[in-house]
């Protein structure tokens, strides 16, 4: 079966997407914990200005997400990949000279603030323009196998990022592992020059980005709302065993990511198997029980269990509500529609850092994950709620 898997140039190309942007989005994982440990160790500043620091780049993706969508759906994907990437490249060497400033903290966290700046608009290009373009190879009924893909490669990078970004500081500084961060895009960027584009859609009638979200912005809650339980991790996991003096703080997003992937890598073909709303309501679920016991732990084992199912429960919650946007909407609109789906998941990672921040300067770093694992559960009962939904629109009428 895998051999038959790469015999087809579709799915080779595919996996070769896959393998560039799991290479390139190492720019981003190894920034995610040594971002809070440098802004509240180095610079000096409190734990909001931390989340800040890692949240902006998210909150920079919000309001690019339509026109990554736009240029993706009229200029191309290729274009729009190849210039998320190249923002990778120049946002990590911006970051690279906060560190450079560290004797100036405020100089030095506004330099950060504009790398951060940079990053999130390169991944708002990077994650439209590569979801959009695996669809166009391999077509939208294998849209939910795509998604998962594109999502075991960001994920897979997040979860040896974390530890590796934490080591480089530790030899390289900051500045160095940024430096490192400004390489791996590099890298992508010129690898990805010998993927073959896919057809553009631009002379198709477009209705505003609004009307779109419009259809979808109920799936987008979903991910908005689950969203907050890797933020939570991302930002704060660290600073979490930090605070309990236990070691190993590196390893929460490996743990996450460990338990993200496998579930991408062995059940990605569910969504379209079983229908993305009954695999989100389960994700979902297993999503609270994670942040649950993570808020609880009383030792780090239990925390870093916490860690894994969340991991299990975020992993197929992307693609399994995006398959549900993809069949929403027309082929020429998918860029746009994913645009403005993946930016509701943006929003929660870009919030999380600053309110989480100042949740956890109230009532300590352990409140972050007990959020977490409400609004997962708020998640679900939207799911449900969507679920049934789609179940009467199906039933013949009069039924």
């Amino acid at each position: 079966m895998a051999f038959q898997t790469f015999r087809d140039p579709q799915q080779r190309r595919l996996y070769l997407l896959a393998a560039i942007l799991f290479i390139s989005y190492l720019c981003i994982a190894i920034a995610l914990p040594v971002i809070p440990v440098y802004v509240t160790g180095t610079l000096k500043l409190g734990n909001m200005w931390a989340g800040l620091g890692v949240g902006i780049a998210f909150l920079s993706t919000i309001v690019s997400r339509g026109y990554a969508g736009g240029m993706s759906d009229q200029r191309g994907t290729k274009v729009a990949v190849q210039r998320g990437l190249a923002l990778y490249v120049v946002g990590a060497l911006v970051s690279l000279i906060s560190g450079l400033l560290s004797q100036m903290p405020a100089a030095a966290y506004l330099v950060l603030i504009a790398g951060r700046l940079l990053l999130g608009l390169g991944e708002s290009l990077v994650a439209v323009g590569i979801i959009s373009w695996g669809i166009g190879i391999v077509g939208p009924q294998r849209s939910g196998k795509v998604l998962a893909l594109v999502g075991a490669a960001i994920y897979g990078a997040l979860a040896v990022g974390g530890p590796i970004g934490l080591l480089l500081l530790a030899h390289l500084g900051f500045a160095g592992t940024m430096a490192v961060g400004a390489i791996l895009p590099l890298l992508g960027l010129i690898a990805i020059s010998r993927v073959p584009a896919v057809p553009v859609h631009a002379a198709q009638e477009r209705p505003p980005l609004l009307s779109v979200i419009g259809r979808i912005w109920l799936h987008g809650a979903v991910i908005c709302l689950q969203g907050i339980g890797f933020a939570a991790i991302g930002a704060f996991f660290t600073l979490y065993f930090q605070s309990k003096g236990w070691a190993f703080a590196g390893l929460g997003l490996t743990a996450f990511g460990v338990g993200f992937v496998m579930v991408r890598i062995l059940f990605g073909h569910l969504p379209d198997r079983f229908g993305g709303l009954a695999v989100a309501m389960v994700s979902l679920a297993v999503e609270a029980v994670g942040q649950t016991l993570i808020w609880s732990a009383g030792d780090p084992s239990v925390a870093l269990i916490g860690a894994f199912m969340t991991g299990l429960g975020c992993s197929m919650i992307f693609p399994a509500m995006g398959r549900e946007v993809v069949h929403l909407v027309a082929p020429h609109l998918r860029g746009t529609a994913l645009g403005g789906f993946s930016a509701f998941q943006d929003a929660s990672y870009g919030l999380t850092g600053p309110l989480a921040g100042l949740l956890a300067d109230r009532a300590g770093y352990d409140s972050i994950f007990l959020v977490g694992g409400i609004t997962a559960t708020f998640g679900l009962l939207i799911a449900t709620a969507l679920r049934r939904r789609t179940a009467r629109a199906a039933l013949p009428e009069g039924q």
